[in-house]
């Protein structure tokens, strides 16, 4: 199975959530008028597209319908579909313009972090790049366990460190390995706690001053993990890591497991930082670059 029928299969819910109600909506209509757009605004909102973009979504419906004279309200759905795939714009592909380029893979534990990390380096190692992974969740001693495991799988180098060490040392030492053995990536897990954010934003500013130190000018991502079956509270989490790291992408995982895929559309339309890879399913080569055309494609069609 090609990715793009994982992604279809794995859009299902979200499809038969989303758009059965948006396609139920426009049948029970013979025209476009208020309530229409009202009852649609509605139906948006609770296929977790959240409030200020169902919002934005239905005044540019709204602009369109008026602009083209549509009158049948089953033409909306291609306009609904037009409007999505220009709100999440154009794919951003990952930054690997250096050697060593670096990824710090940030978010809060039980959202597919660990797993996402090994599925990422088997994708990059398969492409023929060199990868270093450093476990920089000292704060769990399973997730070092977790990403051992996965980078086994990979066939990748992991550094590692025990429970309890400094983070930023795990990474200074990794991108030290990365020198010596010219890797062409390293990717770097960090810890998920949310609770204490002033901790967190200390840990991180002191990771990224080692990445900056060790591999000056290098390519950096910031890459926030978000579980798409958790819905609007995705939203939340982005915009408070947001906060305390400047992210450049966003990684969307267990998309396959939820019917509110729709949240996508949310966080690009929020946090304006792009979807840069999603994940649906298990296996060790469930990942990909997020793909707009497709993605519309899988939900509308």
């Amino acid at each position: 199975m090609g990715f793009f029928e994982k992604l279809k299969a794995g859009l299902k819910k979200t499809k038969d959530s989303m758009m059965g109600k948006i396609e139920r909506l426009l049948h029970s209509f013979t025209k476009i008028d208020e309530d229409l757009f009202e009852e649609l605004e509605e139906t948006l909102i609770t296929s977790d597209i959240g409030v200020v973009t169902s919002e934005k979504i239905c005044d540019e419906l709204r602009s369109r319908v008026k602009q083209k004279g549509i009158t049948d309200p089953m033409q909306v759905k291609d306009l609904l579909k037009e409007i999505i795939a220009e709100m999440l714009g154009d794919e951003v592909p990952l930054d690997m313009s250096t050697v060593p380029s670096v990824i710090l893979v940030i978010g809060v534990n039980g959202v597919g972090k660990t797993t996402t990390i090994g599925k990422l380096a088997n994708q990059l190692h398969n492409e023929g790049k060199k990868v270093i992974v450093a476990a920089a969740d000292t704060f769990r001693a399973a997730a070092i366990d977790q990403l051992e495991v996965w980078t086994q799988r990979a066939g990748v180098d992991i550094i590692k460190h025990n429970k309890g060490s400094d983070p930023a040392s795990v990474v200074f030492d990794a991108l030290t390995a990365a020198k010596s053995r010219n890797a062409d990536v390293v990717i770097c897990d960090t810890a998920g706690r949310l609770h204490n954010k002033k901790n967190l934003m200390q840990e991180l500013k002191k990771i990224s001053r080692i990445v900056h130190q060790q591999a000056e000018g290098c390519a950096l991502e910031v890459l926030l993990a978000l579980d798409a079956t958790t819905g609007q509270n995705a939203v939340n989490q982005a915009k408070q890591f947001n906060e305390v790291a400047d992210i450049t992408g966003i990684i969307l995982t267990k998309l396959d497991g939820t019917a509110k895929g729709g949240i996508i559309i949310s966080i690009v339309d929020d946090l304006k930082v792009p979807v840069k890879l999603v994940t649906v399913g298990e296996k060790i080569d469930d990942i990909q670059p997020f793909n707009t055309k497709d993605f519309v494609e899988a939900l509308f069609e």
